[in-house]
């Protein structure tokens, strides 16, 4: 039951509510009824029994229905008793006078004994409607502490505040510029109205009247008391959050004080819940804004260390060359020569790393997808990472079929590089890295796994390693920017597929691959005799 619909059902005399004529009937039904049984048990000559046992009416319509029946009950027990009871019989006049004192007495103590019982309803009816509020707003309070998105805590404040007074609720909320507009709104009564109540302009000219004087207004308050609806500031210690209003009817006063208070304390806790989320979203951009300063330090610190190493090696081995051409063997310049190229493959590598990365920051990743040869890619990668990687096994095991992929041949190429570049560099001389391809038809799913036998990666950092900038305290004394592996993620992500780092059973890390083969488009039209098929 909506609990503003309790309260005024509960407490009906409190409210100034007229009392149900049923309530009279069944009180004459009663003394009625009283008085027949007292005759037919022989009761009609035991007059002080009687007069106590004509209390019971006045007690139960006290009980029930308050003062007023429990009034008329007593005057119509004193009536039965004196016209049955009081010789003499049937008649309303009486032979000894001092009936009379015994009539005001018993009247006296009827009324006295039905005000105490209709005081002991009253405060027990009070007491439940202040349960049935305490039990609401702790159900309100719990849902929106619940919530920490400011639109959905908006959306559930005006909900639950409609559903609790039953009546149509809004909240109003300041933009950007300090304009107070309508952000939420409990749904519209009927279908045909888009809608919901509060967005006429009365009803935001008086919101803001309220937001900007801080006072309560409306029916049931003191200032603009002719208005539609009834609207509470949302306002705590340090602010004015907004304005929740409510539609009102041209109710009683009592009604609309009860649900003044109860309006209030639900605008108490939506305040709170409001400066809450607020605070949470101001948190969270520090947090980001300090996030954002960290990655940028990090950043300009690796990329000048990153720059600088292979620039240095080369502005060496070019001055070198120039300056003691003579002196120089043709082993000699073969070697300066290998250093700049070394030097200018590296620089090359981490600036596409760095265009990889602002590129799938800012959304601007564009795949350029069609069928590539699986193998073809692999002989890419290890053509650009053979002159660095003399002293690496690296063996490649493919399926007997030829495996093709409906993917952007560039940037796989650029995910499989960064993992055998890393693989060669943190595995040691002479040691062995595997490149396995395997394929399911079902689902049609493309696995490649680079396993080396380097120091490999502990299992609390596993997933971490993919993160923008995370460099393993293990791999400190190895040069790099921590920026390949978090662009493989984001590569393969995009063609919905997953990478994870494992460890490797013969010691050292495998980096996995998983990538749907047919995303986005049909299978390869692949036959054993090397035709594409009609």
């Amino acid at each position: 039951m909506i609990l503003s619909e309790r309260i005024k059902k509960e407490t009906p005399e409190a409210h100034g509510k007229r009392v149900p004529a049923y309530a009279y009937v069944w009180v004459t039904l009663g003394v009625t009824l009283l008085t027949l049984l007292f005759h037919a048990i022989g009761m009609s000559g035991d007059l002080v029994n009687v007069g106590l046992v004509y209390l019971f009416p006045v007690l139960v319509s006290a009980v029930y229905w308050g003062m007023g029946p429990a009034v008329y009950a007593a005057s119509i027990s004193v009536i039965m008793f004196d016209f049955f009871f009081v010789p003499p019989y049937l008649s309303f006049t009486v032979e000894d006078l001092r009936y009379l004192i015994s009539f005001v007495v018993y009247l006296a103590v009827a009324i006295l004994t039905a005000s105490l019982a209709g005081r002991l309803r009253q405060q027990l009816e009070m007491v439940k409607a202040r349960e049935a509020t305490t039990n609401s707003l702790y159900a309100l309070s719990r849902q929106m502490t619940a919530i920490t998105d400011l639109n959905t805590l908006q959306v559930n404040i005006a909900t639950q505040v409609s559903l609790t007074l039953g009546k149509p609720a809004a909240v109003y909320l300041p933009d950007g510029q300090g304009d107070l507009l309508v952000t939420s709104s409990s749904a519209p009564e009927s279908e045909g109205e888009k809608d919901g109540w509060g967005d006429g302009e009365s009803e935001i000219a008086i919101a803001k009247w309220v937001y900007n004087h801080g006072q309560i207004a409306g029916k049931g308050s003191s200032a603009l008391r002719e208005s539609p609806g009834l609207y509470v500031p949302l306002r705590t210690e340090e602010q004015i959050h907004g304005v929740l209003a409510v539609s009102m009817d041209a109710g009683e006063v009592n009604v609309q004080q009860e649900q003044l208070r109860l309006l209030e304390a639900c605008g108490g806790l939506a305040a709170g819940a409001i400066a809450r989320v607020k605070l949470a979203e101001e948190a969270r951009l520090a947090q980001i804004t300090a996030e954002s300063e960290r990655i940028r330090t990090a950043l300009l610190d690796s990329v000048s260390h990153e720059l600088r190493t292979p620039l240095t090696a080369i502005i060496g081995s070019a001055t070198g060359l120039l300056e003691n051409d003579t002196l120089f063997t043709p082993e000699d310049r073969r070697e300066l020569t290998g250093n700049i190229r070394d030097g200018a493959l590296r620089m090359n590598r981490l600036v596409t790393n760095l265009l990889g990365m602002v590129r799938l920051e800012s959304g601007m990743l564009q795949l350029n997808r069609k069928w590539c040869d699986v193998e073809d890619i692999i002989s890419v990668v290890l053509t650009q990472v053979r002159e660095f990687s003399p002293n690496r096994n690296i063996q490649v095991e493919l399926p007997d079929d030829p495996v093709f992929i409906f993917g952007d041949e560039v940037l796989l190429e650029q995910v499989l590089v960064n993992i055998v570049s890393n693989a060669i560099k943190y595995s040691p001389d002479e040691s062995q890295i595997i490149i396995t391809v395997t394929s399911d038809k079902s689902p049609s799913q493309l696995t490649i796994m680079v396993a080396d036998q380097g120091i490999g990666v502990p299992e609390a950092e596993r997933i971490r390693i993919f993160d923008k900038f995370y460099r393993s305290e293990s791999t400190q004394h190895v040069t790099g920017t921590g920026l390949g592996l978090a662009i493989c993620k984001g590569i393969v992500e995009v063609h919905g597929g997953t990478i994870v780092a494992e460890s490797n059973s013969g010691g050292g890390t495998r980096i996995r691959i998983d990538i749907p083969m047919e995303a986005h488009g049909p299978r390869f039209p692949y036959s054993e005799q090397g035709e594409v098929e009609e």
